[in-house]
């Protein structure tokens, strides 16, 4: 691939500076000029040629490269060189520089989603651990992971207890408990206790190694864009092709006249050479790219932009992408005959002995409310339950539903939160209350999700939590469709399930989790705050993390493909006006020059308006 795009710019680079050279100054002498034009127009145009003669060959022959070939083959037959070697300059810059920018991102995504390991610490009979690399590791070995490492493969922990930070693979931040017996997942990464794992798949089968092999199977899956001008060409090239073979023939055959005639015909395929075609949508889109950087609102290019025009479903994250992606609480409820306050004070003076999000969410809440907290004494953090301690005199327990079992504390008859994790409070052995902490919607999310329906799209979500977390969201922002419970290949197999349903999809994003899914989405789209990997894989990329930014980059893609559509109407118009005078004897090459440079110009005032509408 390396030494394609080597040898692609470097017959661009030198085509170019032959053409310069021969076209701008003295350099070549008039008897050389035609065999440098010749070898600059053989380099710049040769994949074009190549292109259409491919296409005639598979009798589809009416695109863009039989078009561009036709005209400049027709310039070259009338004496016009440096028309044709600049139509074949124009377009072979746009594609350098669009194949550079994608080729770029795919190598990026794929480095910064690969999480498999090199290595792992295998634990030996006796009781020492060897260095061994990930791809022999076999089924069976057992694993040493130590706090701060990834699991590095599938496995079943037969010794240790801690908290595994899954969201490189759910996209949610709520902290797994495990302990022996549970089965994880390679790419969580171990965050409070030296676990042993046996390891159940080998590096091929484990989830790292999915995930990476998911996001190049969804790159190969996305849909190939139809791209504007490849439409249009089919019907503009055979048209062209056949007036101007009936301006050669027919009136040859009348008059006699074929030298005149058919110089005429050249002429015209001159006069409807595609140059300015060629130019005028590329600025529309350039254009629309440059307004929506003002407004924080990233294109990586203008197929994202025209494909846009066309999505049936925009399709969410959850967490970080619809929610901040905090810990906040939201309600605490104290027992009967319990101060709010007093409930709060204590569980917060025991959290402060614990990193776990929930337990600093709890602690800059009491700091918000200028709380005075108590020192906590004997604390005893138990994995996956919560944590024991003393504060005042007072034996306080501040957990999950497990943690009040395992201390045989009976729980009152209580609705269960509609939406977030609850921390249960008991003090010297009686319930004391419960704290509910959740994540929070983003502000603009209602009115974002409100605005996309009102142009008739549908709205979805695809998430990793549950299903009772997905459907509060659903319910509070007016989202369609919801699918929880998700892994990262799920999420893929779902889209092109909503893509078969309601048609072209975009997906938004913020996690390495969301990276397959961005590639497979017919757009991708990534919130900046979120992972290297999503950014990369994405799109369009949403500078200032906002929901707004989807309904305003739908409506910045329509008013780019109405002007597009304004600037090719324009420019045929004009070509027109140039051909008809030219079948009537009142246009020159002059006139042919304006119907591409003069028509190119005026485009290009067109477009840049798009820069200075607010």
């Amino acid at each position: 691939m390396e030494e394609e795009e080597g040898g692609a710019l470097w017959t661009l680079v030198v085509g170019t500076l032959v053409f310069l050279i021969t076209y701008l100054t003295d350099l070549v002498p008039e008897a050389f000029s035609l065999p440098a034009y010749i070898v600059a127009y053989l380099l710049l145009g040769y994949c074009v040629l190549r292109e259409a003669a491919e296409n005639i060959l598979k009798r589809q022959p009416f695109d863009e490269n039989f078009l561009m070939a036709v005209a400049t083959i027709g310039a070259f037959a009338i004496g016009d060189y440096p028309e044709a070697v600049a139509v074949m300059l124009f377009s072979r810059v746009g594609e350098a520089l669009e194949e550079r920018a994608v080729n770029r991102s795919r190598k990026q995504v794929a480095a910064a989603i690969d999480m498999r390991p090199d290595v792992i610490h295998r634990l030996m009979e006796d009781g020492s651990t060897v260095e061994v690399p990930a791809r022999d590791a076999v089924i069976g070995d057992v694993a040493v992971v130590r706090v701060g490492d990834r699991i590095p493969l599938d496995g079943v922990v037969v010794s240790g207890d801690s908290l595994l930070d899954t969201s490189a693979l759910t996209g949610e931040p709520v902290p797994v408990a495990c302990h022996e017996g549970s089965e994880v997942m390679s790419g969580s990464i171990n965050t409070t206790g030296v676990l042993h794992v046996k390891v159940t798949k080998p590096l091929a089968e484990s989830m790292v190694t999915k995930i990476l092999e998911s996001v190049e199977k969804a790159a190969a899956r996305k849909p190939k864009i139809d791209r504007f001008i490849t439409r249009f060409s089919r019907i503009y090239t055979p048209a062209v092709v056949a007036i101007a073979a009936a301006t050669a023939i027919i009136p040859s055959l009348v008059t006699g006249q074929w030298h005149y005639w058919i110089y005429t015909a050249l002429t015209f395929l001159v006069i409807s050479c595609p140059c300015a075609l060629v130019l005028s949508v590329p600025l529309s889109f350039f254009a629309g790219i440059g307004a929506a950087s003002k407004q924080g609102i990233l294109f990586k290019g203008g197929i994202a932009v025209e494909q846009l025009k066309n999505i049936g479903a925009v399709v969410f994250d959850k967490t970080g992408t619809i929610t901040k992606g905090n810990f906040v609480v939201h309600e605490v409820r104290p027992a009967d005959g319990r101060r709010e306050e007093d409930v709060f004070r204590l569980c917060a003076s025991v959290e402060q002995a614990s990193n776990h999000p929930i337990a600093r969410s709890v602690v800059e809440a009491s700091e918000q409310r200028g709380l005075t907290l108590g020192t906590p004494s004997k604390v005893e953090e138990i994995a996956g339950h919560g944590l024991k301690a003393i504060v005042e005199g007072h034996d306080v327990l501040c957990g999950n539903q497990k943690l009040m079992d395992r201390h045989q504390l009976a729980l009152p008859s209580l609705e269960a939160a509609e939406y977030g994790a609850e921390l249960f409070i008991a003090v010297d052995g009686q319930y004391a209350g419960r704290i509910v902490i959740s994540d929070t919607l983003k502000e603009d999310a209602v009115d974002a999700i409100k605005a996309i329906s009102s142009l008739g799209i549908t709205t979805a979500m695809l998430t990793g939590d549950s299903q009772q977390a997905a459907d509060y969201i659903a319910s509070k922002t007016g989202i369609d469709d919801v699918r929880a419970k998700l892994l990262p290949q799920d999420k893929v197999r779902q889209l092109d399930e909503l893509r078969k349903q309601y048609g072209s999809v975009m997906f938004v994003g913020d996690g390495i989790n969301d990276a397959p899914v961005l590639a497979g989405a017919d757009v991708g789209a990534a919130m900046n705050s979120g992972a290297d990997a999503a950014v990369e894989a994405a799109d369009v990329v949403f500078m200032h993390s906002k929901v707004s930014a989807v309904p305003k980059a739908l409506h910045l893609s329509k008013e780019t493909m109405k002007i597009a559509k304004q600037n090719v109407v324009f420019a045929l118009g004009v070509k027109g006006l140039v051909m008809v005078a030219g079948f009537a004897g009142f246009a020159s090459m002059w006139g042919a020059v304006f119907a591409d440079s003069g028509v190119a110009a005026l485009c290009v005032l067109n477009s840049v308006r798009m820069l200075y509408n607010k």
